[in-house]
C-alpha cells in the first residue's frame, strides 16, 4: 500500500523518509506498516517523536516509541519543544511548534518526505471543522495525500484507512499504543465533531467512509480550478525574477471571480512566503478594490500590491534601513540591461535590487 502511494505521487526515487511518530495508534502502525514494506526495498525510514512538554508524561512516551522503534530497528528520534508556552491558542501552537521542529530535523539531515498518520476518520472531522469555520472548497476538500511545508514534503498514506483497521494492525503484532488524554476534552472542538460522528452515521447514514468519497470528490474539482490557475499564470503573468509579479489590468474585465480570486491568493502567497495563504476576505476585499479607480497600492500577505502603467504587480513587502540610489539603480542596469528602458514601479525596482544579484 504504501509502496503503491509512493509510486502514485512519483516518490518510488525517495531513500530516506521521516516518520511522524506520537505513539498513538495511527502513528505507531504507520511507521511499522512503512518499515515492514519500504526496508526491503532499501528505503531509510526514521521516526521522530516531538516531545512537546505539555504533559508530565510526554518524555516517558516519548521513550517508549523509542524502544518500540528499537525492537523493529527503526532510527529514531525525539524533538523537544522547549520555552514557555501560550496560554491560549496552545492546540494551534503545539502544532506549529512540532511541524517546525520537524521540519527544521529533516532539513538538517538530508530527509525530504515526512510521513504523518492522519487517517479517514481525521479527515472527516476536518470537514465538519471546516464546515464549522464557514471554509470554501479548498477548506472542505480536507486534507491532501501530498503536500508542502518550508521545502519538506509531507505525504499521507491513510487518509482513507478507517483508524480501527490501524489499531487492529498493532493488536496482530501484539503492540500497545499511547491514548493523548486531550483526545478527550471537550475543550477542543476536534474531540466534539468525534463524538458527533456516530450520530450522523446513526440518524443520517452519513459514514465516514462516505464523507471521505465526498471530499475526493471536492479534490478533482479543485484540482481543475488550480490547473486553470496554472495556465493563467504562464500565459498572463509576468515574472520578474525571484522579485514581483505582474500582470495587465485588461484581464480583470473578463476573469471569472473565482479564477481572479484563486490566481491573486495564488501569487501573493508564493511572493510573500507565508505559510498560509491569506483569508478569502481580505482577498475578497483587494478584488474589489483593484476594480476602483483610484486604487494605488495595499499589503497584503507579505505583499504589496500595485496598480501602475496598466499593470498590476505583486512584490515583496520590503523593509530595507536604506533606500538605493540613482546611482544604484544605473549600476544595476548595467549589468542587467534588459531592465533599463522599462517602465516598472519604484517598489519593483527596490525588489530587483535587493533580490536580484548584481553579478550572475
Amino acid at each position: 500500500m504504501i509502496a503503491e502511494f509512493l509510486n502514485k505521487y512519483q516518490l518510488n526515487q525517495v531513500q530516506r523518509i521521516g516518520v511522524a511518530v506520537s505513539g498513538g495508534a495511527d502513528s505507531l502502525a504507520l511507521v511499522l506498516m512503512m518499515q515492514e514494506e519500504l526496508a526491503p526495498l532499501g528505503k531509510k525510514i526514521i521516526a521522530l517523536t516531538v516531545d512537546h512538554k505539555l504533559r508530565p508524561e510526554s518524555k516517558d512516551e516519548a521513550l517508549y516509541v523509542g524502544r518500540i522503534m528499537k525492537a523493529y530497528k527503526i532510527e529514531h528520534h525525539i524533538l523537544t519543544w522547549d520555552g514557555t508556552k501560550p496560554k491560549n491558542g496552545i492546540e494551534e501552537a503545539a502544532r506549529e511548534a512540532r511541524y517546525n521542529l520537524l521540519a527544521d530535523w529533516c532539513k538538517n539531515n538530508d530527509v525530504q518526505v515526512l510521513a504523518v498518520a492522519h487517517q479517514a476518520l481525521d479527515q472527516a472531522e476536518t470537514f465538519f471543522m471546516r464546515l464549522q469555520r464557514g471554509s470554501g472548497l479548498d477548506g472542505l476538500c480536507g486534507m491532501r495525500p501530498l503536500t508542502s511545508r518550508q521545502g519538506l514534503t509531507i505525504i499521507r498514506p491513510l487518509l482513507s484507512i478507517m483508524p480501527e483497521d490501524l489499531k487492529k494492525y498493532l493488536y496482530n503484532h501484539k503492540i500497545e499504543w499511547v491514548e493523548d488524554p486531550s483526545n478527550q476534552c471537550d475543550d477542543f472542538l476536534r474531540v466534539r465533531v468525534r463524538k458527533f460522528m456516530p450520530q450522523m452515521q446513526e440518524n443520517l447514514g452519513i459514514s465516514v467512509q462516505r464523507m471521505v468519497e465526498t471530499m475526493a470528490t471536492l479534490q478533482t474539482t479543485l484540482d481543475y480550478l488550480q490547473n486553470r490557475v496554472g495556465q493563467f499564470i504562464k500565459n498572463h503573468v509576468r515574472v520578474w525574477d525571484n522579485a514581483g509579479y505582474s500582470f495587465s489590468v485588461k484581464n480583470l474585465a473578463f476573469m471569472h471571480e473565482e479564477l481572479l480570486f484563486r490566481v491573486l491568493s495564488s501569487l501573493i502567497w508564493n511572493m510573500g512566503k507565508a505559510n498560509y495563504k491569506p483569508e478569502s476576505s481580505e482577498i475578497k476585499r483587494l478584488m474589489w478594490r483593484l476594480s476602483e479607480d483610484d486604487f494605488k497600492s495595499c499589503t497584503l500577505g507579505g505583499c504589496e500590491i500595485i496598480k501602475q502603467y496598466e499593470q498590476i504587480w505583486i512584490v515583496p513587502e520590503l523593509k530595507l534601513k536604506k533606500l538605493p540610489s540613482k546611482q544604484d539603480w544605473d549600476k544595476f542596469t548595467e549589468m542587467h540591461p534588459k531592465y533599463k528602458k522599462l517602465k516598472i514601479p519604484h517598489k519593483l525596482r527596490l525588489s530587483l535590487q535587493k533580490l536580484v544579484p548584481i553579478y550572475r
